[in-house]
């Protein structure tokens, strides 16, 4: 492929957008970060990072050297540092005085709630590391998790770091099969578990799919603590099974934490794929900690004395790992945890929890905005949001459109939006604008985060000049970068290292717009190639969206006999739109929609097919399964959909497409 051809066609030709949303003075008066601090961290990036270190972590030990850099891609930051992530998200705010201060708001999908103070959440943290020590678990062991969205899922995270043990968090809605490979790739010694959790309404099991990931001898697990949540009767392996409830009661509330080396292993996180031994993502903790901490103030604005901030991740996530557990706690945030899905047991959910903690900050999927935008303004309209000040979109890159709608709809025109790219690799936020200093524009996660050093390149590995595309890299290292993928070093520098030399490949495409600000483009996989045209399918979602009939859209490439391959465009329509009717709405739509196309990117990037669809396939964290889409616009069986939050939408859409 030459630099001629990513850099062209439709790269060129992406979604311009002349809207931007200056920040107001009164919000930029009193913002946590201002201009200047990019010329800071630009004079000495590792400075920089020392500074933010300092600021935001209490050291048993101070660091003797900020970054060694001495055997690339492998990155020691905080060198000699010693701290412990839990007593820095817990103790040091209790011994400050603010025992007293919410930690987190619960809210169960039943509708059962709970207030927990630093206080409190500090002594559930304690009595869970004696009690995981009591089991026999050390420093160094392996931790898995497998808990829905409760209390304890955050104490169980914080008691392993407490310790020193490494903790793998599997979602809850992985396989017996997925959370078996896990368990054995991290030879895990401790499983913590529930019984269930609740979905729509219902109770939803979780302890049977240990079980059965546990069937089969031969793997290292020794005990499997059980939550009682739903209270489901569940088979019981006696010796093996321990109540949670029971060994927290029995578990002291005294336990000192004390300081783990900047560079210990903190936990891993296994990034999800099909095929192929699990890609077990390792992150330490001094270098995490203080990047999760000064992003999670700097791009939130985050004020805790005053603010209630809502990240909806789950656990399961990375995002639940930097911006539930470590970025709040660690800055002394009140925050809510809400355990159900949005729409149970009515569409509004959401925003009757807004209104009744006043969330200020709110943090979410674009899958999500998507669906409310679906929905219908008129639902959050119901509801007094007034006490949201800043908003923040992650996951996938945003549809301006959908944009555009949560601000509307969600920050009443006035909060700032904070569009943030990061990975699971990268730990945290690495591109997003601050809050208080850029001028927003709806789609575009726009500018590199201050100390952080990423760029669009083209296949050489050169810099991309404005208005061009190619492929996002970071030039140098960064705190939070994962530092190996656990057992396997040669796969880490496979994986990342290796497309570009000295150079970290996200595997994500770009470009920069003609002010030089980054847009998202997806996976490179995503890049269609139709009649000798490279088109994003990123991009062609945007303007499906960006038409005011369309909610949601997923865009795939099929294989076509003549053009290499056609785009199939997948749309689900806006509840409160003002549709075609008759017999030819259907006919009348798609014409419109493939003429808007046309019109916003070009002729070339007409969809050979539209299909209106009620869902589209989404994994239970929200992502669209292309995967499945593209198999069943080239006549493949999709096969096995039971990882889908809704297993039956695949035979919807085949049976459309077919007729």
């Amino acid at each position: 492929m030459s630099n001629e051809t990513v850099r062209g066609d439709a790269f060129e030709n992406l979604l311009r957008e002349e809207r931007q949303f200056a920040p107001s003075q009164e919000f930029a008066a009193v913002a946590n970060v201002h201009e200047e601090i990019y010329a800071e961290a630009n004079a000495d990036r590792v400075a920089f990072w020392a500074e933010q270190a300092r600021k935001h972590l209490t050291w048993s030990k101070d660091f003797t050297q900020t970054l060694d850099w001495s055997n690339p891609p492998f990155a020691k930051w905080f060198v000699g540092g010693e701290v412990n992530a839990a007593y820095n998200a817990l103790d040091r705010h209790v011994e400050a005085g603010l025992g007293d201060r919410v930690a987190i708001h619960f809210e169960g999908e039943p509708g059962d709630t709970e207030t927990i103070t630093y206080a409190d959440l500090t002594e559930r943290v304690k009595r869970a590391a004696n009690a995981f020590e009591a089991l026999g678990v050390a420093k160094g062991d392996r931790v898995a998790v497998y808990l829905p969205m409760i209390p304890e899922a955050v104490v169980t995270m914080l008691a392993c770091a407490r310790i020193g043990a490494i903790h793998s968090v599997v979602f809850g809605g992985f396989s017996a099969e997925a959370l078996r490979s896990r368990i054995d790739d991290a030879e895990a010694k401790l499983v913590v578990t529930a019984d269930g959790t609740f979905r729509r309404g219902k109770p939803s099991p979780l302890k049977p799919a240990v079980d059965e990931a546990l069937s089969e001898s031969g793997h290292t697990v020794e005990h499997v603590v059980v939550v009682e949540r739903n209270k489901q009767d569940v088979a019981w392996t006696e010796g093996r099974d321990l109540r949670w409830s029971e060994v927290m009661d029995s578990a002291s509330p005294e336990h000192t934490a004390v300081g783990h080396d900047a560079e210990h292993p903190l936990y891993i996180l296994y990034t999800s794929g099909t095929t192929g031994r699990p890609k077990g993502i390792l992150h330490t903790t001094g270098g995490y900690l203080t990047q999760c901490a000064f992003t999670h103030s700097a791009v939130f604005d985050l004020k805790p004395e005053t603010d209630v901030y809502w990240c909806t991740a789950d656990i399961g996530w990375v995002t639940g790992h930097s911006y539930v557990t470590y970025g709040p706690l660690v800055n002394g945030a009140t925050q809510v945890i809400y355990e159900g899905t949005p729409d149970s047991p009515h569409q509004g959910r959401w925003w009757e929890i807004v209104q009744k903690y006043k969330v200020s900050i709110l943090y979410t999927a674009p899958t999500a905005i998507r669906t409310m935008m679906k929905w219908g303004s008129d639902i959050p309209a119901q509801y007094d949001l007034s006490s949201i000040r800043v908003l923040g979109s992650v996951g996938e890159p945003i549809n301006p459109e959908a944009w555009m709608w949560y601000r509307g709809a969600i920050g009443g025109n006035t909060a700032p939006i904070v569009d943030t790219w990061w990975q699971t690799e990268t730990g945290a936020i690495m591109v997003a604008p601050l809050p208080g200093v850029t001028a927003t524009k709806p789609g575009s996660a726009q500018v590199p985060l201050p100390g952080i050093a990423v760029d669009v390149v083209d296949e050489a590995g050169n810099s991309v000049p404005n208005g061009h595309g190619g492929f996002l890299v970071v030039r140098e290292p960064w705190p939070s970068m994962l530092r190996t993928i656990w057992g396997d070093p040669e796969r880490f520098k496979d994986t990342y290292w290796s497309r570009f030399e000295g150079t970290y490949f996200a595997g994500d495409g770009a470009k920069k717009d003609d002010d030089g600000d980054i847009w998202l483009l997806g996976r490179v996989d995503d890049v269609m190639n139709v009649s000798g045209h490279r088109l994003s399918t990123t991009e062609i979602e945007s303007a499906l969206v960006s038409h005011p009939w369309v909610a949601e859209a997923a865009v795939v490439g099929a294989a076509d006999e003549t053009t290499g391959q056609a785009v199939v465009a997948f749309v689900i329509l806006r509840g409160e739109a003002d549709l075609p009717t008759g017999e030819d709405a259907t006919d009348a739509i798609v014409q419109t929609l493939r003429t808007h196309v046309g019109h916003e990117i070009g002729p070339i990037a007409k969809p050979r097919h539209i299909l209106v669809v009620p869902e589209l396939p989404k994994t239970r964290s929200g992502k669209i399964m292309r995967r499945l889409l593209k198999d069943v616009a080239e006549g493949r069986d999709p096969g096995d959909a039971t990882t889908l939050a809704d297993p039956t939408v695949m035979q919807k859409i085949a049976e459309d497409l077919r007729n």
